[in-house]
């Protein structure tokens, strides 16, 4: 059985962080592509230049010839323009859903077995996009959000209880926006509910922060969260190739799951081999379903837009 093989389309910050964090746990070789000359080859050799001293063997190929990316197990997109002060992500639109289209198109000529991971904004909509283009299997085409959202989430915990990190189980749901759904009755710490541990008061700014955390970061940065982000797509890529069967929050196909009605949206799922493998179905009650609907008409709002784009 030969090496996985991971592409990463995309060579600016998320993009090659990814790939950086991918080659740094040896979950198989990369290629890092992008449009614009010299800049995947350049961080690739940097890369692969710093295997020299962190010790990994993954091969790191920097190119902008989709001819590399052939037989690829998993393709992560980060394409597409980052968001500025005063951007949400909905403006990124019109723009992007060109970027993932062409994109996906060169994924289906080059890697028509691969699974794809969309990381790039609007979320939920450019998941779609990629699962319109592809036509691949439903199971093999989702986007990286809850897995950023919850990561958020959980650090405010841990900065707000002093717990550490892994202490911390938490689920969010719904589009990768600012409606986004956090749970926290279904959040627990050492096995303790949240519920039990905080104040609503402090559970609410939890929340607001962590729906606000990537413009929080773009105010401070001036352009979008890049770190975080890459850790977040890597997380889904190793459930896949190591047939994990992690519980992760994720944007995936769901039609009779929670009434979506045949939509890409946030929800927590278990990945594994078979990428989206079981889709985690939560007794949400009334107020926690009224969140999550409200978010959920809105990537349906976005995705149909996508579709009068296509």
């Amino acid at each position: 059985m030969g090496r996985k093989k991971i592409t990463v389309v995309g060579a600016g910050n998320v993009g090659a962080t990814t790939a950086h964090i991918a080659a740094g746990k040896e979950l198989g070789d990369i290629v890092l592509l992008d449009i614009v000359e010299g800049l995947a080859e350049g961080k690739a050799l940097d890369m692969s230049q710093g295997s020299a001293i962190e010790l990994y063997d993954s091969k790191i190929v920097g190119t902008g010839d989709w001819e590399h990316a052939a037989g690829s197990d998993i393709v992560i997109i980060t394409s597409g323009l980052p968001r500025r002060p005063g951007m949400s992500r909905d403006d990124l639109l019109a723009k992007n859903t060109g970027i993932v289209k062409s994109v996906t198109e060169h994924v289906v000529e080059h890697c028509p077995e691969s699974f794809i991971i969309v990381v790039c904004n609007p979320l939920d909509a450019m998941v779609y996009t990629a699962a319109e283009i592809s036509g691949f299997a439903k199971n093999k085409v989702m986007g990286m959000a809850g897995a950023l959202d919850c990561a958020r989430y959980n650090y405010f915990i841990t900065t707000e209880l002093g717990v550490g990190v892994d202490e911390i189980e938490s689920i969010l749901m719904g589009g990768h926006g600012d409606d986004m759904v956090p749970l926290p009755r279904f959040t627990t710490v050492r096995g303790e509910p949240l519920v039990d541990l905080l104040s609503q008061e402090k559970i609410d700014a939890i929340i607001e922060r962590t729906r606000k955390g990537g413009i929080e970061i773009v105010n401070l940065l001036g352009y979008s969260a890049y770190y975080a982000p890459a850790s977040g797509a890597v997380k889904m890529a190793e459930a896949i190739l190591k047939d994990r069967k992690s519980i992760i929050s994720c944007c995936v196909y769901c039609d009779k799951e929670y009434d979506a009605g045949g939509y890409f949206v946030g929800v927590p799922a278990i990945l594994g081999a078979n990428g989206v493998e079981k889709i985690i179905e939560l007794d949400l009650n009334q107020s926690e379903r009224a969140l999550f609907e409200k978010s959920l008409a809105h990537v349906k709002e976005l995705s149909q837009k996508v579709r009068g784009l296509l």
